[in-house]
């Protein structure tokens, strides 16, 4: 997969490619979200993994913890892990019915733990 790419009205980012470090993932997450503010992006879908190779998922539960800290302090709307991307899930549902354009998005209702939405 590209390191960037377009899908529609949610622009992806891999924090991955290279299987870096958990901290060099959070400067990749910190970097991005400035990007994506100074492109007036409303949505960004980062890309971290699960821990697929059997060890690991600590880039997963890095970002994971640290949009939680973004988002208590209001430097973000919120996010919605790719588990709970679903048109089953109330808060995705929602999201949806405002924007319609992110129903085509490739990972919805796939149940991929190795995403996460979130909400600019």
């Amino acid at each position: 997969m590209m390191d960037k790419s377009s899908e529609g009205a949610i622009k992806t980012v891999n924090l991955k490619p290279d299987m870096p470090v958990v901290s060099e993932a959070l400067q990749r997450l910190e970097r991005e979200l400035a990007l994506a503010r100074q492109q007036k992006s409303k949505f960004l879908k980062l890309v971290h993994g699960y821990g697929s190779t059997g060890v690991g998922g600590d880039i997963r539960i890095a970002v994971q913890k640290r949009l939680f800290e973004l988002e208590r302090n209001g430097q973000i709307r919120g996010c919605i892990f790719g588990e709970d991307w679903s048109k089953s899930n109330d808060a995705a549902w929602k999201l949806l019915q405002l924007h319609a354009d992110l129903k085509s998005d490739s990972d919805l209702g796939r149940d991929n733990r190795g995403i996460t939405i979130v909400l600019l």
